[in-house]
């Protein structure tokens, strides 16, 4: 009998079969949402690069269903959440992504499609077709909207000035597994990279170590950073400064966003109690000089009292929102306020 392990944020669904004492994982992930076949080719390329994405026994694409390496339970969070070594498995992470960057080449996935900034953008409008409306109870006004298109597009072609590469997009403690007997990078399970694109080798690094669900200790992080930086000695250090900050600040705002619309459109509050810590994390990140822009929009825009609005429950419900005109063609989606 199937035994569901998990649902994440995603519309995926995970069950673990056994069959003769060995397990697999079924994905099932619904055609009209999701892509077992952008997972199989993504995590063929992982395992040719010598990291251990799960191996795939069987795949019916338009049914949504993959056969999957079953990596067990012990995923890098619950590790940490038992004690063990921080930087340690840090490290490790750390050391999955010089490989990946290191090795990489451009022949490896032709077809898959760049992180582009428009991309970059609507994912950071987000916050404001989900989280504004429910902190201020209106949509967002066309000018402030705009006002913070101008702002993000002065600084995210910042982000292209180094050498591109395969982003995972998701990469975190939550997503990586702790597997046993095997030895260097392989000891750590890759998972949930079927939305991969080419994009800047600073937002995975970012991804880990500005985490929106857990404390990173902070020496750890920076000598995570310094460790990335001292295995690629012809990098330009400062454009690694410049994006990490800037797609630290980027993602942060978009997961707000998303943890909103998770809470009010799928019915998930429990995302809400990662607030406090996503706006600490977005402060840290608006302080760098590379964000000023951003910065000016959220001390004029979204102050801080309206910044952890949904966290104390001051939450504007329910409301209508009212028809936009003038509409910007770029927009995040379709939230509650998207034009």
């Amino acid at each position: 009998m199937p035994r569901l392990l998990s649902a994440d944020a995603s519309f995926r669904r995970y069950y673990r079969i056994w069959e003769y004492n060995r397990s697999w994982v079924i994905m099932d992930a619904p055609p009209d949402r999701e892509s077992v076949s952008d997972f199989a080719s993504i995590g063929q390329i992982l395992l040719a690069l010598g990291l251990s994405a799960p191996r795939i026994h069987a795949l019916e694409p338009a049914q949504g269903f993959a056969l999957l390496e079953d990596f067990g339970d012990h995923t890098f969070s619950r590790a940490l959440t038992d004690g063990a070594d921080e930087q340690g498995l840090y490290r490790l992470a750390t050391d999955v992504l010089i490989t990946l960057h290191r090795n990489w080449s451009h022949h490896h996935a032709c077809h898959v499609a760049p992180y582009s900034d428009t991309i970059l953008l609507n994912e950071a409008m987000l916050l404001l077709d989900w989280y504004w409306p429910e902190a201020l109870g209106e949509c967002c006004p066309e000018p402030v909207r705009q006002a913070f298109i101008d702002a993000w597009q002065d600084i995210l072609p910042q982000t292209g000035a180094l050498p591109q590469t395969l982003v995972l997009r998701d990469y975190h403690v939550d997503n990586l597994m702790v597997l046993p007997g095997r030895q260097g990078v392989a000891a750590c399970g890759l998972l949930d990279f079927q939305d991969a694109l080419i994009g800047s080798p600073a937002y995975d690094l970012v991804s880990l170590l500005q985490d929106a669900r857990r404390d990173v200790t902070p020496a750890v992080a920076e000598a995570m950073v310094a460790r990335y930086r001292d295995a690629f000695p012809g990098l330009d250090a400062n454009a690694l400064d410049d994006s990490f900050w800037i797609l630290g600040a980027q993602r942060t705002t978009k997961i707000i966003g998303i943890f909103t619309r998770l809470w009010r459109r799928d019915g998930k509050p429990a995302y809400l109690r990662h607030l406090p810590r996503l706006w600490h994390l977005l402060e840290q990140e608006l302080a760098h000089p590379a964000l000023a822009p951003v910065r000016a929009w959220y001390d004029q825009h979204l102050p801080h009292v309206h910044r952890l609005a949904l966290a104390r429950g001051g939450v504007h419900q329910p409301w209508e929102p009212q028809p936009l005109t003038g509409a910007s063609p770029l927009s995040g989606g379709s939230g509650l306020c998207a034009p």
